[in-house]
C-alpha cells in the first residue's frame, strides 16, 4: 500500500510540473538547409522544440491533423513525417518516393495524399500509422509518366492535381480507398505548374507555364469539364527571366476578386471571381511568389522572386491600392497568418530569422531566430480547405 502511495504521489508530481499545452496556437517553422524543424507557440512568440533530421526540405510544405496534434511535414526527397506536436518528437517517418512536391490531407482526416515527382503520381497513407492505402501512377500517352503537381484536397473525400507534362486534370474520389475513381481531364494547357482550391471548395485553378492563362474546373459541376480563362493575358508582354515560380495555394480570394501572380510579370492579378475576367493589374516592386490575404480578406501580402525577395508589399483590398512596403530582410521566402489575422510571421531566410508584425499598424513586434527559414505553417490551417 505505501509503495502504491509512493507512485501515485510520483505520478501526480510529475504531471503537476508538466506544462500543459493546447494546439491551436502552434506552428512549424522549417529550417531549410539543416533539414529541421521548429515547433512554435504563435500567441507567445516562443519556440519550443527542435525537430532534426528530416531530410531535404528545400520544398517542405506541413499540413495537419484535423485534432492539431500531428503535423505531416513532405520533404522534397520523398520524405514524409508524422510530428507530434505535444510530445516535440517523430511519431514517425518513411521515405516514399525519389522526389515529392507536396502534399494533402483529406476531408476527413484521415488520409494524407503525396504529390511525386519521381517516380510521377500521387500515393495516399493512412494518417494514423502512414501505411500505404493507395498508389495512383501518373500514367498518360505511351507509356508516359508525368510530373504532379497542385495537389489539394476538396470536398467529398476527393484530391485534385495536375500533371505537368501531360497537361491534365485529375480528380481521385477516395470515399472506398480500395476502389479509387479517377476522373481525367486532358489538354487543359500546356504545363501546369501548381494549382489551388477556393476556400470554399467550389473552383480548382492550374496555373500554365507554356502558354497564357488559367485551367478552371468547377467541382460543382465536374461534367462541365475544364474552362480556359484569361487565355490573352500577357501574350504581347515582354518576356521576362521567370527567377522562382509562383505558388498558387497562396493566391488570395477577397470578397469577388481573386489576387494571382503575373508570371514573369512585375504585377498582380485582380480576376473577377464571377466572371473569371481580368478586372484590373497592380504594379509591384518584382515578380511575385507569394499573393495571401490576411483572413478577413482587407488585405494582401505579397512577397517576391529574386532580385527583390527583400521586400513584402500589402494591398488594400477595398480600393486596390498599394498600402505599404516592407523591408524585413535578405531572401522572405513565406509567410503565414495567426487564425484571426492581427499577426503575420514572415520567414527572412538570409538572415536567419523569422520577423513578426502586426498586421493593422504594419509595424514590427519581434524576431525569432532561426537558421535559413524558408517556410511557416499555422496549426489553424488543419480547418482550411486546401492548406
Amino acid at each position: 500500500m505505501n509503495k502504491t502511495l509512493a507512485f501515485l504521489a510520483l505520478f501526480l508530481s510529475f504531471n503537476t510540473l508538466a506544462d500543459p499545452r493546447a494546439t491551436g496556437d502552434l506552428g512549424i517553422v522549417i529550417e531549410r538547409e539543416d533539414g529541421n524543424a521548429l515547433i512554435i507557440n504563435t500567441t507567445d512568440h516562443k519556440r519550443l522544440a527542435k525537430i532534426e533530421k528530416l531530410g531535404d526540405l528545400s520544398h517542405a510544405s506541413v499540413v495537419f491533423s484535423r485534432d492539431q496534434r500531428y503535423a505531416y511535414i513532405f520533404g522534397r526527397d520523398g520524405g514524409l513525417t508524422k510530428i507530434d506536436l505535444l510530445k516535440d518528437a517523430i511519431d514517425k517517418r518513411i521515405i516514399q518516393a525519389g522526389n515529392s512536391i507536396g502534399g494533402a490531407i483529406s476531408q476527413d482526416g484521415k488520409l494524407i495524399a503525396v504529390s511525386n515527382y519521381t517516380p510521377g503520381g500521387i500515393k495516399v497513407f493512412s494518417s494514423d500509422n502512414l501505411e500505404l492505402v493507395a498508389d495512383i501512377p501518373s500514367d498518360y500517352g505511351d507509356g508516359q509518366r508525368s510530373k504532379v503537381v497542385g495537389l489539394v484536397d476538396a470536398p467529398g473525400q476527393r484530391f485534385v492535381f495536375s500533371l505537368f507534362d501531360a497537361g491534365e486534370i485529375w480528380v481521385v474520389d477516395l470515399k472506398n480507398t480500395k476502389t479509387p475513381i479517377v476522373k481525367k481531364f486532358p489538354n487543359i494547357g500546356k504545363q501546369p505548374y501548381d494549382g489551388l482550391i477556393t476556400p470554399d471548395g467550389h473552383f480548382y485553378i492550374a496555373g500554365l507555364f507554356g502558354e497564357p492563362g488559367l485551367a478552371l474546373l468547377n467541382l460543382w459541376n465536374i461534367d462541365s469539364g475544364v474552362k480556359r480563362i484569361l487565355p490573352d493575358y500577357g501574350k504581347d508582354d515582354e518576356k521576362l527571366p521567370v527567377y522562382k515560380m509562383p505558388h498558387l495555394e497562396g493566391w488570395a480570394v477577397a470578397g469577388d476578386y481573386i489576387f494571382a501572380p503575373a508570371v514573369g510579370q512585375h504585377k498582380v492579378m485582380v480576376i473577377n471571381k464571377n466572371t473569371w475576367d481580368l478586372h484590373d493589374t497592380i504594379a509591384v516592386v518584382g515578380q511575385p511568389v507569394f499573393v495571401m490575404a490576411r483572413p478577413d480578406a482587407r488585405q494582401v501580402w505579397v512577397n517576391f522572386a529574386f532580385p527583390d525577395n527583400n521586400h513584402l508589399q500589402i494591398i488594400d483590398v477595398k480600393d486596390l491600392s498599394l498600402r505599404k512596403t516592407l523591408t524585413p530582410g535578405k531572401a522572405v521566402l513565406h509567410m503565414d497568418f495567426t487564425p484571426r489575422g492581427e499577426q503575420v510571421w514572415v520567414a527572412a531566410r538570409d538572415d536567419n530569422q523569422v520577423v513578426i508584425y502586426d498586421t493593422e499598424s504594419l509595424q514590427e513586434i519581434t524576431r525569432l531566430p532561426a537558421k535559413q527559414p524558408n517556410g511557416i505553417f499555422f496549426s489553424s490551417r488543419a480547418h482550411k480547405i486546401g492548406l
